[in-house]
């Protein structure tokens, strides 16, 4: 079977570097650190008491004041997201076939701040709860709701697999069009943790940094002192297309979605394999996927949590996938900046990639002060942001459960 084509035509987001794209992609290039004390609960209990929080976000330019109250962090994150990626599309709503436009969204927890909410109210003497909590709480409720929003009758479903959620997400709606079952799909995924029981959770796992006095430089991949990820929060929202489509509408093209990779570590429940077992399967089916060699490809966004076995293991990954070419690739950690937005991690470090290609910019992996003699050397642009043609770059997203998936996008 011959695959179809797939190009994105619209991007939009919501993150902790600014609530666009042109601010988010200047944050990135300028080595801005999204992190800071939370200011939207009390953190002062918690071992953790920052983190990379959206800024700014007013939900009633995307929704009607009477709806907000409807709806989860995590669906308004999704609304607006998809908002600016729809305008920026210029996909006319009258005119297209919605009967192949669908959506495809990822999401690794859901309404965890309805959950919470809903629970700390509970009365076990009078038990009733909200008739919003389920519909706010369900993890595919964003992806249902943009199709209402936007009457898409395509394809529609969540994917919930942690940290690669909305990479997933990516990936199988690129098929669905490669495959001809659809022309176009919003994808993306987006996430709301950032709360008393995300920020508790992670502590009771010991997964977060505790650089309580130096939020800004707590996120530091590859780092020897590095203790932890900086949760974050946000959404990244693409509008793909197959490739005729989107040139008979005289659609503006950012980028192909070249091929995708999916793989299992099959080895722990939170922890990587730590010889990267899995990481280097998924590098390898994705370059298999778009037909291309290991030198073909310039700069890897890399999963880089700033966690102590993490950034061990995908180095180790990217050295068996690409060998002698691993040297000559540019790499870096937008999560250093961003924070780990968990399941819209994909999405917005996908979109991070788009940009790069697009600017001709690797953005930087801040915050690093000492080198970490177990990680392998490579060039993982460090503190500053560097020019570089690039024509390939490659996505990488792992998740809890050994869930990984690799997204690859190239120039047109």
């Amino acid at each position: 079977m011959e695959f179809k084509r797939v190009v994105v035509t619209g991007l939009g987001t919501i993150n902790p570097l600014g609530n666009s794209i042109e601010t988010f992609w200047d944050g990135l290039q300028n080595g801005v650190s999204g992190a800071a004390p939370i200011k939207r609960f009390d953190a002062s209990g918690h071992k953790t008491q920052f983190a990379c929080e959206v800024k700014g976000f007013d939900p009633e330019i995307y929704v009607e004041k009477k709806e907000v109250r409807k709806h989860d962090p995590y669906t308004l994150f999704a609304f607006a997201a998809v908002a600016q990626a729809m305008e920026d599309s210029g996909l006319n709503l009258e005119a297209m076939n919605k009967d192949r436009a669908g959506v495809i969204w990822g999401a690794g927890i859901g309404g965890l701040q309805t959950f919470y909410e809903e629970a700390q109210s509970f009365d076990p003497e009078k038990p009733r709860f909200s008739p919003f909590f389920i519909p706010k709480m369900i993890a595919n409720i964003a992806g249902g709701l943009i199709s209402i929003r936007y009457g898409f009758r395509g394809p529609n479903f969540t994917t919930v697999t942690a940290c690669a959620s909305a990479s997933h997400a990516i990936i199988e709606a690129m098929n669905y069009i490669r495959m001809g079952k659809a022309d176009v799909f919003i994808t993306g995924g987006s996430e709301a943790a950032v709360n008393p029981a995300g920020v508790s959770g992670f502590n009771s796992m010991r997964a977060l940094s505790t650089r309580n006095d130096d939020p800004k430089t707590a996120s530091r991949p590859f780092d020897l002192d590095r203790d932890g990820f900086v949760i974050g929060e946000g959404s990244g929202a693409l509008i793909i297309e197959e490739y005729e489509h989107a040139l008979k509408r005289g659609a503006k093209i950012y980028a192909e979605l070249a091929g995708g990779g999916m793989s299992a570590d099959a080895y722990h429940m939170t922890a990587p394999d730590p010889e990267g077992g899995g990481a280097t399967l998924v590098m390898k089916w994705a370059l298999e996927d778009a037909g291309m060699n290991p030198e073909d490809v310039d700069y890897i966004n890399v999963h880089g949590t700033s966690t102590p076995l993490g950034d061990v293991a995908e180095p180790q990954a990217i050295v068996r996938c690409f060998g002698d070419h691993a040297k000559k690739l540019s790499i870096s950690s937008t999560k250093s900046m961003t924070g780990h937005l968990l399941g819209a991690a994909g999405a917005v470090e996908a979109i991070a990639s788009i940009c790069a290609l697009n600017y001709g910019i690797i953005p930087p992996t801040i915050n690093h002060f000492t080198d970490d003699p177990a990680i392998i050397p490579l060039d993982y642009t460090f503190n500053v942001a560097k020019k570089r043609d690039i024509k390939v770059a490659m996505s990488n997203t792992f998740g809890f459960g050994g869930h990984n998936a690799t997204v690859i996008i190239k120039k047109l």
